[in-house]
C-alpha cells in the first residue's frame, strides 16, 4: 500500500534530523579523542558501519531464501561500496572545513543524482523540479558562502572542499544503485543489511592503513560512534532508503539538501558554532527549494 505524503514527509523529517546529527557526533568525537587525522576519521566512519552491520545481522537469515537476480545483488554490494567511500572522504573532511561547509557541500547529490537519474533511467526533470533544485543549490551556495571565513587556520579548506564534492558524488551512485536493487525485489531490511555490511567491509582495513587503530580512545569517542550508528545510519539513511520506494532519488536528494540546516542548528547548540545572517537566510532558500519540490508528482 503506498503511503500518502505527509506520511512520507514525516519518514523524511525523522531521517533528516538523525542524519544531521552525525557531523555533531563526529565533531565531538574529534574533540574528544583531539585527533582530527585522516585516519581517525576513518576510524570513525568504520566504526559507524561496522556496528550497524552488526545490528543488521538477524537480517541474513532471510537473505539467503530471497529469489533475486545476481544483478540485484550487485546492485546492493556497488551501493555499500559507494556508501564506505562516501563517509570516507565526508568524514575526512569535517577534519579540514566546518560543519556546514562540510555538510552544504556534500549535499549538493541533487545534481548528480538528477543526471544519472536522466541518463541511467531515462527520467524526465520537470520544469518545477529543475526550478526547486536551482533554489534549493541557491540557498546551499549562500550557506557555504557564509561559512567560508569560520573554519580555523590550521585546516586546509582546499582539501576538504575536494574531500566532501567525493563524498556527494558517491552518495549519488549509492542513491541510485540502492534504489535500483529495491525496485528489483530486494526487501528494505534486506537491501540495507547487505549494502551496509558491505560498506562495513570496504571500510573496515583504511584506519589502519592510515595509521589509525580501533582502540585506545576515550570512552566517549566509542559512545559517539554508537549513537551515529544508530540514529545517524540505522535511522536516518534506512529513513532515505525506505522513501526512495515512493519518490523519485532526485526528490529524495533534495530533502537531504536540508541536512546543513540542521547540522549548522545542531552545531550552534552543541559546538557553539553560530550561524550567520547567510546560514540562516541560505536556510530558509533551501528550505523554500526543498517545499516547491515536496509539492510534485511522486515518480518512481
Amino acid at each position: 500500500m503506498q503511503p500518502k505524503i505527509w506520511q512520507i514527509t514525516i519518514v523524511l523529517i525523522i531521517g533528516i534530523v538523525s542524519v544531521s546529527a552525525a557531523a555533531i557526533f563526529i565533531r565531538l568525537a574529534m574533540d574528544a579523542a583531539n585527533n582530527y587525522t585522516i585516519g581517525f576519521s576513518l576510524f570513525l566512519a568504520a566504526f559507524r558501519l561496522v556496528v550497524s552491520a552488526l545490528i543488521l545481522l538477524p537480517t541474513w537469515r532471510k537473505i539467503k531464501h530471497l529469489k533475486v537476480s545476481n544483478q540485484t545483488y550487485y546492485f546492493a554490494i556497488a551501493a555499500g561500496i559507494c556508501l564506505g567511500f562516501h563517509f570516507a572522504t565526508w568524514i575526512s573532511s569535517l577534519a579540514f572545513i566546518s560543519v556546514a561547509a562540510s555538510t552544504t557541500l556534500v549535499t549538493t547529490n541533487p545534481v548528480w543524482v538528477a543526471l544519472l537519474a536522466r541518463w541511467w533511467f531515462k527520467e524526465k526533470l520537470s520544469y518545477k523540479t529543475a526550478i526547486a533544485i536551482t533554489v534549493a543549490l541557491l540557498g546551499s551556495v549562500i550557506i557555504a558562502v557564509a561559512e567560508s571565513n569560520t573554519v580555523n587556520a590550521h585546516h586546509n579548506s582546499v582539501l576538504g572542499a575536494i574531500l566532501a564534492l567525493i563524498g556527494a558524488i558517491m552518495a549519488s551512485l549509492y542513491i541510485v544503485c540502492g534504489r535500483q536493487a529495491q525496485k528489483q525485489g530486494l526487501s528494505l531490511a534486506s537491501y540495507i543489511a547487505i549494502a551496509y555490511s558491505s560498506a562495513a567491509l570496504i571500510l573496515l582495513p583504511l584506519p589502519v592503513l592510515f595509521g589509525a587503530n580501533y582502540q585506545g580512545y576515550p570512552k566517549q569517542v566509542y559512545l559517539y560512534g554508537l549513537l551515529m550508528a544508530i540514529f545517524s545510519q540505522i535511522i536516518g539513511h534506512t529513513s532515505f532508503n525506505w522513501a526512495l520506494r515512493w519518490l523519485s532519488p532526485t526528490i529524495v536528494t533534495l530533502c537531504i539538501l536540508i541536512e546543513p540546516v540542521g547540522s549548522s542548528s545542531l552545531a550552534w547548540i552543541f559546538l557553539k558554532e553560530s550561524p550567520s545572517v547567510g546560514v540562516v537566510l541560505g536556510g530558509v532558500i533551501l528550505l523554500l527549494g526543498v517545499g516547491m519540490a515536496l509539492t510534485t508528482k511522486k515518480t518512481v
